[in-house]
């Protein structure tokens, strides 16, 4: 389902560039917020509805630390850090839309299932509204920065033996018996509220179409709301031209990669192959196969925005990528090296990068943002193990996971406590 708009009954922009006379007006609650100054090109909702807590004070930052590591040239790379949502990740974008949408039909309990991020987003914007918060979770398949958030704001947390694509099956069986509001992204308004990243991304490019943006791909939310905001602002006529997108899936959750880019399912406008996605899943459904990355945010295997992310590759030229555990962690350390700390789905986007560029695709001056979907003390465990020079954690956390060798770690120096050997140490390493 998607959220449509009669355009010639509502009064859009006539350029992206008015929405910069907005920051003058930053006492204003809607206007502060970097997704509701932008409400034109979403407008389902009443100004009296929307509940907002400050989101979307985003960055958009260049980094030509990454575009070395990843072979582009310098002042190419930007990188999208969306970890400076109050919960923390991305999902704030969309949640503050959904929660409108949960206003205007009278909701009173609103629930998803979550490998992390979505309950503690869910779970913050609860906390500041008469809604409660009801998050499913699989068993062992969340980190505690991201369990410690919804625990913290009150949410009523289910643990439910499997992953998260059993814990959405149930949470939507719950939610229609029970009458609960639903939030995760198969709700088409919060996806509404997502394509608001993809407006910030052009505001930092000053309103100029960047050449590809690359985004991690779980539930493949992200992609799809990218998508379907460069198509309206193309039909709009604010933009001339979309930019190629490209999804990056972990190896260990790679459905939309083995479907599109090994099966060759394609949207084909509207009228994609049902027949192969049931045969994939059934596929999985008989070996048991359970989605298995470090990259916990986007360990899903039955993405449910599958159409509309095939829909936003066609429409936008995109491409499918899949990259290890050991690339993740890797591009996770070198972007937090050049200043900016991301969860390890995040690190997914410069991690496609990387592949892309070695492989031709994306070429070393083309203009890329990556987006950064998380913050970096989302999953601490993960980051303490590729630095730790502890090998028993190292195998416990990465190494179960395929991942042999910290390349780029920075490990605690041990010294004895005394002042002549501490002196010597820090001569040495720095």
């Amino acid at each position: 389902m998607d959220v449509a708009y009669d355009w010639n009954k509502l009064r859009p922009p006539s350029k992206l560039k008015d929405f910069e006379a907005k920051w003058s007006r930053r006492s204003e609650p809607l206007e502060f917020s970097g997704v509701w100054r932008f409400r034109e090109l979403f407008p389902f909702a009443n100004d009296s509805d929307i509940l907002t807590i400050g989101e979307g004070q985003t960055l958009c930052q260049r980094s030509d630390y990454v575009a070395k590591y990843t072979g582009m040239n310098a002042s190419r790379v930007f990188l999208q850090y969306e970890g400076m949502n109050p919960s923390g990740s991305f999902k704030d974008n969309g949640m503050t839309g959904a929660f409108a949408h949960a206003r205007m039909v009278g909701a009173r309990r609103a629930a998803c299932a979550s490998t992390g991020n979505t309950s503690a987003s869910l779970s913050i914007y609860c906390a500041a509204s008469d809604l409660r918060a009801i998050i499913f979770i699989g068993s062992g398949k969340i980190s505690y920065g991201k369990l410690a958030q919804a625990l913290d704001h009150g949410a009523l947390t289910v643990q439910i033996a499997g992953d998260f694509d059993d814990a959405l099956a149930r949470v939507q069986q719950v939610s229609k018996q029970l009458g609960i509001y639903l939030v995760n992204s198969i709700n088409p308004f919060r996806l509404e509220g997502q394509k608001t990243i993809m407006y910030r991304v052009l505001e930092a490019f000053n309103w100029e179409v960047p050449d590809w943006i690359l985004v991690p791909g779980g539930n493949l939310g992200n992609s799809s709301a990218f998508g379907k905001a460069f198509i309206e602002l193309m039909e709009l006529g604010l933009i001339n031209r979309c930019p190629r997108i490209a999804v990056i899936n972990a190896a260990g959750a790679d459905t939309f990669y083995q479907l599109y880019e090994r099966q060759n399912l394609r949207w084909q406008g509207g009228r994609y192959e049902q027949t192969l996605v049931d045969s994939y899943m059934r596929g999985l459904d008989a070996s048991n196969a359970r989605a298995d990355t470090i990259a916990s945010a986007i360990e899903i295997n039955r993405p449910v925005n599958l159409p509309k992310g095939l829909r936003t590759l066609e429409r936008c030229g995109g491409v499918v990528r899949e990259v290890t555990d050991q690339e993740i962690l890797d591009a996770k350390a070198k972007i937090a090296a050049g200043g900016l700390g991301c969860e390890p789905a995040s690190a997914a986007s410069v991690a496609g990068l990387k592949k892309l560029r070695a492989e031709g695709i994306i070429g070393a001056d083309e203009r890329v943002a990556c987006i950064l979907t998380g913050h970096q003390l989302k999953d601490p465990t993960a980051t303490v193990a590729y630095h730790s020079a502890d090998p028993k954690m190292f195998e416990e956390t990465l190494g179960k996971r395929g991942v042999r060798r910290a390349n780029y770690a920075n490990r605690a120096v041990q010294v004895p406590n005394d002042l002549d050997e501490i002196i010597k140490a820090i001569d040495v390493y720095a």
